[in-house]
């Protein structure tokens, strides 16, 4: 017989409507009850159980990262921490100090850093061989759509001025010479940077860049994660993990595989013929492949989100999917009954993937699909208006809104737009379902201080600067749901996740502050005390 777990003495928000529970009972891996605790003994009976008493301590869903990255996760939090560095002084410091701490390091990683803390907003790889000539440095912008090289970096992949761009990328160059100045924006980064540094990965560094991200996501109270760039070395990875804990893992994944672009229909399609097969093979209550991922555009950051009108420069992006290529990839993977997730940042890029998915449903008929637009940092209300009719999900992630990352941002659109960056609140109004997220490693991953930004639209970084745009903040209960339901909802698995209810999987987190009692402020300072995932706690503060 299965022993029974009360949880009692305790403030439960459910997701599941306003009341607040005050026990549970977990039964292996589910709820058999949440409710009252003259309830639950009565459901609990004569059978075994043991008992906990919270001690009037708040209790929620655990919280699913509706847009992550996990690998990838990992390994930024071994590298050099840039987000914070406000000039190029401060980050030539801590790249000296990092060569100080291991002098015998075959290269330099970093992440984290913004264009405005770069003079003019334009990295060189003079500004990087100033302090670290002897060895190849690569750094990730902040979006991680962007990576800052030094010259030894572009030797090591290769990169020199007769490089071609590939389809949607850029490599910057010396408008004079031709030669790479040091900068890759998105395609450029994945073709050269990334194949690069994860041949000289091994199977066992990414099991710790796993295992690190699966740590502190379990600390800050994430019990699942949407991953949103799945690949063959951290499918294998994950697949690995999975192996290791007896077919379970510490907290569970859905993920989208990386469909990357290519002007040969073949070879698109038959990357979405992998994720199909994928999505077959790969499907267990820890561990499923459910879709594919399409890098529709870039960021505004790096001016390569396209926009129906031009940046504050004057220039504008191309598309990195021109319809002719994306529609035909969109109607087959729909075809195959995957969820297709569309990063659209720019209002131009969120129309051309709607018009995707109008495609989709016309060639393939109607059916509930919860296909998704990623991020939508600006879109027009007509777009948001049809998402909704369409039955898209909007995925955002409050933590791109913090003030304290806005001012390049602003300054790249430098016009009206930046009155309605980010509207949540428009996507809701209209009818959408929006499901909350980190973009974890591109933005800090927990999710309390993720929520503060949501409930406030101020900064977790720094409290003390403007809220950006306040009418657009959410409610809390409403924030917290469209973390835990709506983020289920996002990847089909409502039905078990998201909610504290009768029936659902145990995947519950305790805070040592109630929110809703101490105001949103202490979202800022709440941890987690308790995280528990499948009726196991997974972690003890």
């Amino acid at each position: 017989m299965t022993t029974r777990t009360l949880y009692r003495n305790a403030r439960i928000f459910t997701a599941d409507g306003p009341a607040l529970a005050e026990a549970l009972i977990v039964d292996g891996e589910r709820l058999a009850h949440v409710g009252s605790e003259a309830d639950a003994r009565e459901v609990l009976g004569g059978d075994a159980f043991s008992e906990t008493d919270l001690g009037g301590a708040f209790v929620m869903p655990g919280f699913v990262d509706a847009h992550t990255h996990m690998v990838m996760m990992g390994e930024t939090m071994q590298k050099v921490a840039l987000r914070d560095a406000g000039n190029l002084e401060e980050i030539q410091l801590r790249l000296k100090n990092a060569v100080a701490a291991d002098p015998a390091a075959p290269r330099l990683l970093g992440s984290g850093w913004l264009f405005s803390a770069i003079p003019g907003g334009t990295p060189t790889t003079e500004m990087i061989d100033a302090v670290v000539p002897d060895r190849p440095v690569y750094l990730d912008a902040n979006d991680l759509h962007s990576v800052w090289v030094n010259k030894a970096a572009l030797a090591e992949m290769g990169i020199d001025k007769d490089t071609p761009n590939p389809l949607g990328g850029i490599i910057e160059r010396d408008p004079e010479t031709g030669e790479a100045t040091g900068l890759l924006h998105e395609t450029a980064m994945h073709q050269y940077a990334w194949p690069t540094l994860a041949s000289l990965t091994s199977d066992q560094e990414r099991d710790a860049q796993l295992a690190t991200a699966f740590e502190h996501y379990l600390s800050t109270g994430v019990t699942s994660g949407i991953d949103m760039a799945l690949g063959e070395d951290e499918l294998a990875a994950m697949r690995r993990a999975l192996e290791t804990d007896g077919g379970t893992l510490p907290l569970r994944i859905n993920a989208h595989w990386l469909v990357a672009p290519s002007e040969n229909h073949e070879e698109n399609l038959a990357q979405v013929a992998r994720a199909a097969e994928l999505s077959r093979e790969v499907n267990t209550p820890w561990l499923r492949v459910v879709g594919i991922k399409i890098i529709a555009d870039g960021v505004i950051d790096g001016c390569t989100a396209a926009m129906k009108e031009p940046y504050s420069d004057g220039s504008n992006a191309d598309l990195i999917w021109a319809p002719e290529y994306l529609n035909p990839v969109v109607a087959a993977a729909d075809a195959e009954g995957l969820q297709i997730a569309i990063h659209a940042i720019g209002d131009l890029a969120s129309e051309v993937a709607l018009d995707a998915f109008e495609h989709a449903n016309s060639v393939n008929g109607p059916r509930d699909r919860r296909h998704r637009i990623e991020h939508m940092e600006t879109v027009t209300p007509e777009s948001i208006a049809r998402l909704a009719r369409l039955g898209i999900v909007a995925s955002m992630q409050p933590v791109h809104a913090d003030p304290a990352v806005q001012e390049n941002w602003r300054a790249m659109l430098g016009d009206d737009r930046i009155e309605r960056a980010y509207p949540w609140t428009e996507f809701t109004d209209a009818g959408a379902v929006l499901a909350l997220g980190s973009d974890a490693p591109t933005a800090p991953h927990p999710p309390l201080p993720n929520m503060y930004i949501a409930t406030t639209r101020k900064s977790a970084l720094d409290p003390e600067l403007p809220a950006n745009l306040p009418k657009y903040s959410l409610e809390l209960a409403a924030a917290l749901g469209h973390a835990t339901r709506d983020a289920a909802f996002s990847c089909r698995r409502e039905h078990e996740l998201g909610r504290l209810a009768a029936g659902m999987l145990a995947d519950f987190v305790v805070l040592d502050t109630d929110p809703f009692v101490a105001g949103v402020d202490s979202l800022l300072t709440s941890s987690v005390a308790l995280t528990v995932v499948g009726g196991e706690v997974k972690f003890r503060a």
